[in-house]
């Protein structure tokens, strides 16, 4: 049995959202090199309730939040088998992994946040949640119009990206076929070739940063590769934008490799969700979970004899 650390992307950010590392000294300096990097404060951000949602300030906001909560718990959690990240989740996943430190992640989110609002300016675009329809027919029903599937889920829960237009017209079609839709809390239609522009300028730009071969692996968003190298990574990350996120493949790679207890390091609880969903034997919480840090080694800690 193993240990899969899941870091998640953006719209469940929140308020309290640092709140549980605040009095942590290894995290507060993760969370001051970031804000050095980006020239802000994140606790100003948090008590803005719209800016922490704009991507320009959410890609680092979380990255750093995910990188901070590892390092205040790493000391005391059994070894992880390997990190994976939902979306911008990725690169915090890269940087618990170890391949980025605080500051370097900031930059880097803040950039890849930046590249991606460039692409997406020509057109208005955003993205919805969709249950209870089958990948081959969302396909066929995105097939024609300016939308895709982002991110899939599982066997009949997707991520749409697209133009606003063709996400309306999805919405009604998918709707009479008796799918449930939600829209997120995301303005950018990501992880579709609306995004194709931002992809090699953000090669490039990993290719130049300081990224470092990850000390323990990161299983990749878009085919869920076991990755260890260096080269590797930007090259997933980079595709990472303007390709689907195959996350239920993510996920089973993960029980595939053994890991029977999952944690999220958030926000929110959506990952720990999914997980437990798949699977009927995993234990899987997320850090939102808990009312401190203590709380969280004391759950983690229940599992060390099966590590």
């Amino acid at each position: 049995m193993s240990l899969a650390i899941l870091c998640s992307g953006q719209g469940a950010q929140h308020p309290a959202m640092l709140d549980m590392i605040a009095d942590h000294p290894a995290a507060a300096e993760v969370i001051k090199a970031g804000e050095t990097a980006l020239g802000l404060h994140l606790h100003d951000v948090l008590a803005q309730s719209e800016a922490m949602f704009r991507n320009a300030i959410a890609q680092p906001l979380i990255c750093l939040t995910q990188l901070a909560l590892w390092t205040a718990l790493r000391q005391d959690a059994p070894k992880p088998a390997a990190f994976c990240g939902y979306s911008v989740g990725e690169l915090g996943a890269y940087a618990c992994a170890g391949a980025l430190d605080g500051a370097e992640l900031a930059r880097i989110a803040s950039a890849r946040a930046a590249l991606m609002d460039q692409a997406a300016a020509a057109t208005h675009g955003g993205m919805l949640a969709l249950q209870g329809l089958r990948r081959d027919e969302v396909s066929r029903l995105c097939a024609g119009h300016r939308a895709w599937i982002a991110i899939a889920i599982g066997e009949e829960e997707f991520v749409i990206g697209g133009e606003d237009g063709a996400l309306a017209k999805l919405g009604t079609m998918s709707a009479e076929r008796g799918a449930k839709l939600t829209p997120l809390k995301v303005g950018l239609a990501s992880h579709t070739p609306l995004l194709s522009d931002a992809v090699q300028p953000f090669r490039v730009m990993l290719n130049a940063s300081s990224l470092t071969a990850p000390a323990t692996p990161v299983v990749a968003g878009i085919d869920a590769a076991w990755v260890v190298r260096r080269e590797t990574a930007i090259e997933k990350l980079a595709l990472q934008l303007d390709h689907t996120i195959e996350w239920a493949g993510c996920l089973d790679m993960l029980y595939e490799r053994g890991c029977r207890v999952f944690l999220e390091l958030g926000p929110g609880r959506a990952l720990a969700r999914m997980t437990q969903a798949r699977f009927d034997d995993v234990d899987a919480r997320a850090v939102d979970d808990f009312r401190s840090l203590d709380g969280v080694s004391s759950w983690l800690s229940k599992h060390n004899s099966d590590f």
